[in-house]
């Protein structure tokens, strides 16, 4: 499941993932909210939070998110992602070499820290 944080206003984008994140999060809550963000303001700043809850990625979400995050690669300022087991700080890390935004990690209880890195 996503949500879109409440701290997210004009182009920075912060959501909460918990328990599975499937295909359709991407593509009725995710890619939308970003398309918009890149139409109006043209570049963004993107805060992925994954909580305690988090399960993992459907096939079709992790397929939609490669996809998706390697076609507008040039168009992020900055990604923070915050939370989630290990092996998703080392994906990020290995991803991070084929995308032009400042991407970081943040341990769960980092929250807030991640939130003044992104808006910095």
């Amino acid at each position: 499941m996503i949500e879109i944080l409440a701290e997210s206003h004009d182009n920075v984008l912060g959501i909460k993932g918990s328990g599975k994140i499937t295909d359709q999060d991407y593509k009725e809550v995710i890619i939308p909210k970003i398309d918009s963000i890149l139409s109006k303001y043209g570049r963004g700043k993107f805060l992925y939070y994954l909580s305690e809850e988090f399960e993992g990625f459907e096939l079709g979400a992790m397929w939609d998110d490669l996809k998706y995050a390697g076609s507008y690669s040039d168009k992020f300022d900055k990604i923070a992602l915050v939370g989630g087991p290990r092996w998703v700080e080392w994906t990020t890390k290995v991803f991070g070499h084929f995308v032009k935004a400042e991407m970081k990690t943040f341990a769960e209880d980092q929250l807030d820290d991640a939130w003044q890195w992104i808006e910095s």
